[in-house]
């Protein structure tokens, strides 16, 4: 794997797959490489599901629910985290944007037919209540711009409401910054800003002041609030049924 982080290797990314102690159900990229503004030195952030046989799951003796792993790969980090099929599960029926972006990301590494079936079943835990998801967690990270002024945290910022706006709208989880450019809120300056990111990861934000960018920011959380009020998601998931027959069925299978 090179040490420019902005192309992967997936053939080595799939044989690193292969340490796992738990089969995996499916392995995908996160982080800046699917939000669409990776630097040269950008971590690898992995994300997947593993399956707990059922041995380690009704005994005394239980398997982790979720692995955690960090490793260097020719310099470049690369952190691997799965939950196991049932906390996985759990989170997709909830406000959370975030594991539903994982299943659903086009960067995969490992993929399976029971990834398949979650990602079909992925439309069914869309629901209006994941602006707010989306609204902490642009929060959070503009929060973090204010203290530090880098560009990482602000390029968060605004990957996050125009996810949020996005879904509310069209029903269609999109995590690339980059495909939501053509969004009419989205401000023109942001390609510049994704171009600075892509050559130093934590760069300080030039070119644009603080106040346009403050005024930006909360222009798109009162785009996020309207588009929640109008949009045509229901109110809660509807997937939970069959996502418990693909739990008995995979972990009866293990």
């Amino acid at each position: 794997m090179t040490r420019d982080m902005r192309q992967l290797d997936y053939a080595e990314l799939r044989a690193i797959m292969g340490e796992q102690p738990y089969r995996l159900l499916f392995a995908t990229v996160s982080g800046a490489h699917l939000y669409g503004f990776p630097s040269r030195d950008s971590d690898v952030d992995l994300r997947g599901v593993h399956v707990l046989p059922a041995a380690e799951v009704v005994g005394l003796r239980t398997g982790p629910e979720t692995l955690d792993r960090t490793w260097f790969e020719n310099e470049a980090e690369v952190d691997l985290v799965t939950h196991d099929l049932v906390k996985f599960a759990r989170l997709m029926l909830r406000r959370n944007g975030y594991v539903l972006e994982q299943v659903l990301s086009p960067l995969v590494v490992v993929s399976t037919p029971e990834h398949e079936e979650l990602v079909a079943l992925a439309a069914g835990c869309l629901t209006r209540w994941h602006a707010h998801h989306y609204r902490g967690f642009a929060n959070t990270q503009w929060d973090f711009f204010a203290k530090k002024g880098e560009l990482k945290p602000l390029l968060y910022t605004f990957r996050v409401l125009l996810t949020g706006i996005n879904l509310m709208r069209s029903g269609i989880v999109q995590a690339d910054l980059r495909e939501l450019l053509d969004l009419a809120e989205a401000p023109a300056y942001l390609l510049d800003l994704i171009a600075a990111k892509a050559e130093v990861e934590h760069g300080p934000v030039e070119g644009v002041s603080g106040e346009r960018l403050a005024e930006d920011v909360g222009r798109l959380q009162a785009v996020l609030d309207d588009a929640e009020a109008a949009s045509a998601l229901p109110d809660r998931p509807d997937a939970e049924s069959a996502l418990h027959d693909l739990l008995v069925w995979v972990r009866l299978s293990a």
